[in-house]
């Protein structure tokens, strides 16, 4: 499916090319060359011909003829053999046929004029097939040819028919016969260059399509009247539970779908419940429509993924409530950065009393929750893209566990950094590493500790085994997350905490696929919980560098 269409059976003939088309042109031209050769042979031989023609040069005469014969039938056999060598081939043949037709000429006392007009045939089958040049060369021999023959004859018989003026004639026929034909032939290579040209496109438009109907993510089947499918899409043949090639029966192999589709032969009407068509497949909603109007037997199925439709709703959903939320954060942070100020200035009297002061901490703590809301949701919605670059996963976890410690007061909670000894190099972006992992290490000191104990977390850096990809993985030895609670934290808006936004993993997780990387939950054994990043590889090594 990967390849691109190339017409078939294209030989270079000058500067056009030819296919079929000049197969049979060359044909048909070797087969009046025998034709012509077998006039030779009768004139020369044949008893009804000698009774009212005289030979000249009868030994000569009849020779001419039969190596012209022989010369004719091999290379009308040898037809198909000589297409790779049309040129040499067709400018050997017709300068034969200029010297058989004009020994052919000298050898009959009587010359008929027929022989030299045949000839006109052959040069202007020469101008189609061959280049200009070459073909008005051979046209050139020819009328030069018939004048010297002539001229030689002449010399032995004053009486010969073809003088001066016939030879002038004739050769002056033979270079108009040249222009006509190769004004013919550039016209028929024209056209039919672009005739394959054409077929070209439409071969590849045809592969283009089929490419796009196997990758689509909707499942296509055509079904025939019987039942039977005659073509699917990768989407369609995952989507109905990977049947063998060799199932074709659409009721053996997708019974439901096949129930349908009966019901939709005979009502009109399309059930429009989703179903699942085999075991651990998702759930699709059957559509049905016929190939053309005044198509009664082929039908066209499409099977919509319904965890697709859904997804893409989501997004939808997302990008909207993105923008929303965005033009709305913008209004909350001027009224939220003066009621900050203001709590600040409070602060700092000298007359609150105990109870005044414990409001004003509570102002200052969830102005600095709304701040964090209004921060997530504008990340949300101008998400930058990323420009990864080859970094030293090693020494990386090092800086950014020394950035951490210096930006955060962490008290009795422990933070430490894991590495290997061996270089481990990433393609990721190194500031969006950072603002996923930042998110990853606070949620694991604020919720993965044990209660009445201090937060344990390690930034590893490692590969997944020997030649596997570079992981960051952020390690705590809290509690750990149930699966339930697991399965659902990576969506938008889904939080336990009270105090959560729900926004914080999932932006971590669109930062990490936006890198072509990975983000995922792992338990730990014995308790705690492992969030691991997984980089893409390094492609080629750097050099100067081991």
């Amino acid at each position: 499916m990967g390849t691109v269409a190339r017409p078939r059976n294209i030989i270079s003939v000058g500067s056009a090319t030819t296919g079929e088309a000049t197969r049979r042109e060359l044909y048909f031209f070797n087969l009046f060359r025998v034709l012509q050769a077998c006039i030779y042979v009768g004139l020369a031989y044949s008893p009804l011909a000698i009774a009212w023609i005289d030979l000249r040069f009868p030994l000569l005469g009849r020779i001419n003829a039969l190596l012209y014969l022989f010369f004719a039938l091999v290379l009308f056999l040898r037809t198909e053999k000589v297409l790779g060598r049309v040129n040499l081939t067709v400018a050997v043949a017709v300068l034969y046929d200029i010297v058989a037709a004009v020994l052919a000429l000298a050898s009959i006392q009587d010359p008929q004029s027929g022989i030299a007009i045949l000839l006109m045939f052959n040069i202007g089958a020469g101008a189609v097939l061959l280049p200009p040049r070459l073909a008005g060369a051979l046209a050139l021999f020819g009328a030069v040819a018939l004048a010297v023959g002539a001229t030689v004859v002449r010399y032995y018989d004053p009486h010969y028919e073809i003088g001066p003026l016939e030879s002038v004639l004739f050769g002056t026929a033979y270079l108009a016969s040249y222009g006509m034909f190769n004004v013919l032939g550039r016209q028929m290579r024209a056209t039919e260059a672009l005739a394959e040209q054409r077929g070209t496109d439409l071969a590849n438009l045809s592969q283009v399509n089929d490419m796009i109907i196997r990758r689509m993510k909707t499942g296509v089947l055509v079904v025939d009247d019987a039942n039977r499918i005659h073509q699917l899409n990768e989407s369609a043949w995952m989507l109905i539970g990977s049947p063998k090639p060799e199932l074709r029966d659409l009721g053996a192999v997708a019974p439901e779908l096949s129930r349908r589709l009966y019901h939709w032969r005979t009502t009109g009407k399309t059930d429009t419940r989703a179903v699942a068509l085999a075991e651990d497949v998702p759930e699709v909603l059957p559509r049905f429509t016929r190939l053309s109007p005044n198509e009664a037997t082929n039908v066209l199925i499409f099977l919509d993924d319904t965890s697709l439709v859904s997804r893409r709703a989501e997004e939808l959903t997302l990008s909207s409530l993105g923008r929303l939320s965005a033009s709305i954060a913008h209004e909350i942070r001027n009224p939220l950065a003066a009621i900050s100020y203001s709590a600040q200035l409070l602060a700092e009297s000298e007359d609150l009393v105990v109870a005044d002061q414990r409001m004003v901490e509570i102002i200052n703590n969830h102005c600095a929750r709304a701040n964090d809301v209004v921060e997530n949701i504008l990340q949300l919605s101008r998400r930058e893209r990323s420009r990864p670059e080859l970094v030293d996963v090693n020494a990386w976890v090092n800086n950014f566990v020394e950035e951490f410690k210096a930006s955060n007061d962490l008290g009795m909670d422990q933070l430490r950094a894991v590495t290997q000894p061996r270089l481990i190099d990433g393609l990721v972006d190194p500031q969006q590493l950072q603002q996923v992992a930042w998110n990853l290490v606070q949620n694991a000191i604020r919720y993965g500790r044990l209660p009445g104990e201090p937060a344990r977390v390690a930034v590893i850096a490692r590969m997944l085994g020997d030649k596997g990809p570079p992981v960051v993985e952020v390690v705590d030895r809290g509690p750990g997350i149930p699966p339930k609670v697991a399965a659902q934290i990576f969506e938008p808006f889904f939080t336990t905490h009270e105090y959560g936004t729900g926004l914080g993993l999932y932006l971590a997780r669109q930062l990490c696929e936006a890198n072509q990387a990975a983000l995922e939950y792992v338990p730990v054994a014995g308790g705690g919980s492992c969030f691991r990043i997984t980089l893409v590889n390094q492609i080629a090594p750097t050099p100067g560098r081991s």
